[in-house]
């Protein structure tokens, strides 16, 4: 294999021109009549007993070009790539321009990572929120602990309300006629759940075990169904059984139940420490945050959207691995809140951007300090993992390519640098005003949503592909 040239052809793509000689194309072809002789039959001979150069006489000289050059330009690809000094980002485009005994050519149109400038990662300036974990919170933790440990118990004598777990079956029609995924039997819903298009679970409120009754609603106009989009539909319901979680007593039994502690007070006690910690890790990545925004907003680079796309996939697909664990998957999500896959793409698309931006720059300032992994330190983070992930190392290190792991870890030794250096001063508590109920009850749905979609600074990339391989086990 020769690289014969590689030129910029455009901002962040390449054209690479490649040749393979007649002695490599020579030994492919024999490599793929060994492979494929058993299959042809030619007369006078067994079937896959045939010489090469018989069957070549007999079907012409070309019978195995088409599948050499198949079987060798990914490999001689990979070569003239390593040769020519480019990062691709994408698949590339091949075009096969020549095929002879004298073996072949081809060109690769490809996009690779841009060129990226760093104007300022050092000096910077960032604020840290004092750490503070009050009463309440605890008392939430609690309380949390306690609605985990509560037993579901079946409910007599009055009628469905908010919150409880109803056992249903239903059935919808649109225009008097049954629609495919629209029927469910002793189907478990929970009452404000959302679990259901808007409108459903409010009207089982206040009907009694045993009582059939008709659900009216109406699809969203952008409802993954085109054909029930915006359609008024009428579910025939009946109420099997309503439940209710029985919550048990405060008290040191309680404590000697759900931890190692013997009272109320050392559990407390611990969840506050936890607690405080948590904060603590918190107000450290918030200060990591303040920064590397302020060092990408430094940056210059003509981003690929190939990188965008493929960023938005891959936290479609992190979404889609958070609704798996808790017993869901996004097929049954989006049928049942009709927000398309599509629709997720979109929301995601400028966090996506941020996230590119942020590893690029990230990566600029690797190269420009020159920060190295050692040997060591790499070997410590594979162990690291595969202790996580309850996996052989020798086994972890065959999915996780080396270079992927050390680019990661020399990632986060590049925001430890940008920390080192910056000047952080603790920020004064916010003094809190006492909202509307409505108010603050959106005010805590945002800062969930927000949440979702923080961008951690140290996220490893190679997580994903060690839970798809236990996945696919």
């Amino acid at each position: 294999m020769s690289l014969v040239s590689a030129n910029k052809v455009e901002t962040n793509t390449y054209e690479l021109v490649v040749s393979v000689g007649a002695e490599d194309f020579k030994k492919g072809i024999d490599k793929i009549y060994k492979k494929t002789a058993k299959n042809i039959t030619v007369p006078g001979f067994r079937k896959g007993k045939a010489p090469k150069s018989v069957i070549e006489k007999l079907y012409g000289e070309a019978v195995f070009y088409e599948d050499t050059v198949n079987d060798m330009y990914p490999d001689a690809y990979t070569k003239a790539v390593e040769e020519a000094g480019i990062d691709p980002v994408d698949r590339p485009e091949i075009e096969i321009t020549d095929v002879s005994a004298e073996g072949f050519s081809f060109t690769a149109k490809v996009t690779v990572k841009p060129e990226v400038t760093v104007k300022k990662y050092k000096g910077l300036k960032a604020t840290k929120a004092p750490v503070n974990v009050s009463d309440e919170q605890v008392d939430e933790e609690i309380a949390k602990l306690q609605e985990r440990n509560g037993r579901m118990v079946t409910v007599e004598g009055r009628a469905a309300k908010d919150g409880d777990n109803t056992v249903i079956d239903f059935e919808g029609f649109v225009d008097g006629v049954p629609f495919e995924g629209g029927k469910g039997e002793k189907f478990d819903l929970k009452l404000g759940s959302g679990q259901f298009i808007p409108g459903f679970e409010d009207q089982i409120m206040g009907k009694n075990v045993g009582e059939e009754f008709d659900v009216n609603v109406t699809f969203p106009e952008d409802y993954q169904a085109e054909e029930l989009a915006g359609k008024a539909a009428v579910f025939k319901c009946k109420l099997h059984e309503i439940k209710e979680k029985e919550l048990p007593e405060l008290d040191d039994e309680f404590a000697k139940d759900v931890s190692e502690f013997d009272t109320l007070d050392e559990l407390k006690k611990d969840i506050r420490a936890k607690l405080t910690e948590a904060a603590e890790k918190s107000a450290e990545t918030a200060v990591e945050e303040q920064l590397v925004e302020q060092v990408v907003e430094s940056m210059e680079a003509e981003i690929p959207q190939c990188m965008v796309d493929r960023k938005t996939d891959e936290m479609l697909q992190e979404f889609d691995y958070r609704l798996q664990s808790q017993g869901l998957s996004l097929d049954l999500y989006t049928k049942y809140t009709g927000f398309t896959a599509d629709a997720f793409k979109e929301t995601y698309k400028e966090q996506a951007l941020n996230q590119v931006k942020i590893r690029l720059a990230l990566e600029e300032i690797v190269k420009l300090e020159n920060i190295e992994v050692s040997e060591g330190e790499l070997e410590a983070e594979l162990e690291k993992m595969a202790s996580a992930y309850s996996m052989e190392l020798a086994k972890l290190k065959e999915l996780v390519p080396a270079e992927e792991i050390k680019l990661d870890l020399a990632v986060n030794k590049a925001i430890d640098l940008i920390k080192s250096s910056a000047e952080v001063s603790e920020s004064a508590p916010e003094k809190k005003k006492a909202p509307a109920k409505k108010k603050a009850a959106e005010k805590e749905e945002k800062a969930d949503e927000d949440e979702e979609k923080k961008t951690p600074a140290k996220k490893k990339t190679t997580k994903k592909k060690v839970e798809e391989t236990q996945d696919a086990e």
